[in-house]
């Protein structure tokens, strides 16, 4: 697809790896509905990003409202592409150091907004863009955001590898199911990426995480995350495929 005129919701817009993908597909040519929570900087964000970019409030997690959004972005002239990059995790373990079972509350709190979160994403996503036309072959694709912890899970990552894990199994199945609509599916396994979450670190702790990443030895750049995005969304022969972006790191246990 065409970037330049593209019109595109990114879910979780307002910060991190979905600003960053929004910024370049803005720079691109393209239109943006910047999709978080109404607590969010979606607002703010969006104004700074221009006449191109609009806000619309909306959590993945309920359907009603993330339809809503959804709306506000195809009436923008036709949702086409889709970049998922909404979620978080808690830490949990089997069982923690006293021996009690970790907690299913937090589990089913990641699960739903990453794994459910997802899915909401697929099928209200492909509802809409379904009803374009086909432009070279294809209506339009969706992008989800998975993590190298699907592979690799570190301890306490139960709830967090468990939901992306479950997001790379769904990508070669939604690309298939959506494949008689035109509309395709990948999905980014991001490692260790230079978020504002990872901000908070001290510099000392940035710089071990740093050691870990073959090449090159440092974290990633959201900037990055959204390259790859607008690349898949462009190229009409990606699909149905899970792309590592990690810099060749392989998870240790912790």
């Amino acid at each position: 697809m065409n970037l330049d005129g593209l019109n595109t919701a990114v879910t979780g817009g307002a910060s991190g790896l979905g600003l960053a993908t929004a910024r370049r597909l803005i720079a691109a040519g393209g239109t943006v509905t910047v999709i978080d929570l109404p607590t969010s900087d979606g607002a703010a964000v969006a104004k700074e990003l221009g006449e191109r970019a609009h806000f619309a409030p909306g959590d993945v997690t309920d359907p009603e409202s993330f339809a809503a959004a959804l709306d506000v972005a195809d009436a923008r002239g036709g949702l086409r592409g889709l970049v998922h990059c909404a979620g978080a995790s808690r830490k949990v373990r089997v069982i923690d150091r006293e021996g009690r079972p970790g907690s299913l509350e937090d589990f089913e709190w990641t699960i739903r907004l990453n794994l459910i979160g997802s899915f909401n994403a697929l099928r209200l996503g492909a509802e809409r863009i379904a009803r374009q036309e086909v432009v070279d072959g294809e209506r339009g694709a969706i992008v989800m955001t998975a993590s190298v912890a699907a592979f690799e899970g570190q301890i306490g990552q139960i709830p967090y590898t468990a939901s992306k894990a479950g997001i790379v199994g769904m990508t070669i199945v939604a690309a298939r199911d959506l494949a008689g609509r035109a509309i395709r599916v990948c999905t980014i396994a991001p490692g260790i990426m230079d978020t504002p979450l990872l901000a908070r670190l001290r510099d000392d702790v940035k710089k071990s995480l740093e050691a870990t990443v073959p090449n090159p030895a440092r974290l990633g750049r959201t900037d990055e995350f959204g390259q790859l995005a607008a690349t898949i969304l462009e190229n009409g022969y990606l699909n149905g495929e899970t792309i590592r972006l990690d810099g060749a790191i392989r998870m240790a246990p912790r």
